[in-house]
């Protein structure tokens, strides 16, 4: 089930809303739980028993670290870690490492990704490390712990929440009015951006990557490379957006997870901005153990590769993740050996059309289903070849008016046109008129968004499959 599903919007979330205001406090937990599950059942049916499984799996080590001392208590951390990642590492990997090494036929039963699972097993680790280091106290209520791992507003795409950032809503938690309604403000702001500019520009993408390689043009290459990077920003940031939102509505503060990241003018700066809460797990769980910047330069740029390569192991088993992870992982290094100073002294337009074009290019492989397609559109892009069909694809076909405009909207709301439009607007908050139009705009919003829904026949969140 998705948040922009109608019967989510129409039936889930109200009923749930309902049920939880009207509930006494010490049964709210247990309702939040088994609607979580129920969420994720919905869709996954009996793959409900994979969260289950590793909602006890992480009680017991939690308890296990907790109890035990020294290398004992080292060695119970590094089982958490290893059946946490073995459970992952099966139903994501297994038919990609089966295919490298030659194992795999049509006769190979290969398992299907349960949805979220990367996200729910990074919360569960994060939960037992920050517990061996003793910056958070074990759980030993289960139905908390498992509420920590299975609420289904953050369940299946994130943010990728920390234990200590929830561990006293668990147990005590007040929705404030002003807290219902930025929560419920923040929803429709993620709804609005996930129907009325990622859908419409994914429906593109989808279309021009698509088109075989001898179809496409330097024209089409580009459109279907910038639709699908608006398409990406806006889905995943979108969930984030509801995701924040609902948790805000259910007394959780949840961790931003994108400040407009396709406004850095630096690598290094868009990973402080894309993807917050997965940049901060790597860094905290990954990067820094391994010694981060500590041990000097050589080992520095080495510990940045080891992380981009499982960043992009991360997003999907494929090579193109892969090569993508270690792409973002270069031009991190290139960075710190000097390119960084370089577009430091460079005019700021010439370094945000730098990030633009490596970021552009990086997702044209993140989005290629093969090494193939992928250098297909990069032939069109760059070396501005034309195939030999690409009569038969012009870009009339997919690129019109309206899709002009949504494009200058994701534009113009990628590089924060919302918050500065509030800045400036706030200083007449006092003004009734002002707040008029603030209160019809935003019902208008949802309203138009809740049209979108009801007409949309292309409404997938990409971010699902990762």
């Amino acid at each position: 089930m998705v948040f922009s599903n109608p019967v989510f919007l129409f039936l889930f979330l109200p009923g749930t809303l309902l049920f939880y205001l009207l509930s006494p406090r010490s049964f709210r937990n247990l309702l939040l739980l088994a609607v979580s599950l129920f969420f994720y059942a919905w869709g996954e049916e009996l793959y409900v028993l994979i969260l289950i499984a590793s909602i006890v799996l992480n009680y017991f080590s939690g308890l296990l670290i907790d109890r035990c001392l020294d290398r004992v208590r080292l060695w119970a951390l590094w089982a958490g870690i290893v059946a946490n990642l073995g459970l992952l590492g099966y139903y994501k990997y297994a038919g990609f490492i089966l295919e490298n090494i030659g194992l795999l036929d049509a006769a190979t039963a290969v398992p299907t990704l349960p949805i979220g699972i990367s996200f729910f097993t990074f919360q569960a680790l994060s939960y037992l490390i920050d517990l061996y280091y003793r910056r958070v106290h074990v759980q030993k209520n289960p139905m908390k712990l498992a509420l920590y791992i299975s609420l289904f507003p953050q369940l299946i795409a994130g943010p990728i929440v920390r234990y200590s950032e929830v561990e006293a809503a668990l147990t005590d938690r007040k929705t404030t009015r002003g807290d219902f309604a930025e929560g419920v403000q923040q929803f429709v702001r993620g709804l609005a951006k996930k129907t009325l500019i990622a859908d419409p520009m994914g429906l593109v993408a989808d279309q021009v990557y698509a088109i075989p390689a001898a179809g496409l043009s330097p024209e089409t290459a580009w459109l279907g490379a910038i639709c699908y990077a608006f398409q990406l920003y806006f889905d995943f940031s979108a969930y984030s957006d509801m995701a924040i939102g609902l948790g805000r509505i259910f007394g959780f503060r949840f961790p931003k997870n994108f400040d407009y990241p396709y406004t850095a003018q630096s690598v290094t700066e868009f990973w402080r901005r894309w993807h917050m809460t997965l940049s901060r797990w790597f860094r905290d769980y990954l990067y820094i153990p391994l010694g981060g910047n500590r041990a000097g330069s050589t080992r520095t740029y080495v510990n940045l590769w080891i992380v981009f390569l499982a960043t992009g192991i991360w997003h999907g088993a494929a090579w193109t993740f892969v090569v993508w992870g270690a792409f973002h992982g270069l031009f991190l290094i290139l960075e710190r050996l000097g390119l960084g100073r370089l577009l430091a002294a460079s005019p700021r337009p010439l370094r945000h059309l730098y990030l633009l074009l490596v970021v552009l290019v990086g997702w044209v492989m993140f989005r290629s289903e093969t090494f193939a397609q992928s250098q297909s559109f990069y032939k069109a892009m760059f070396l501005f070849a034309r195939g030999d069909a690409a009569d038969f694809y012009p870009l009339a076909r997919y690129y019109d008016t309206y899709v002009g405009i949504v494009m200058i909207l994701a534009s113009l709301f990628s590089i924060g046109l919302r918050p500065r439009l509030e800045t400036r607007l706030s200083v007449l908050d006092d003004k009734l008129i002002i707040r008029m139009g603030r209160e019809t705009c935003f019902w208008a919003l949802f309203v138009v968004s809740v049209v979108s829904v009801g007409a949309a026949s292309y409404s997938p969140f990409i971010y699902f499959r990762f």
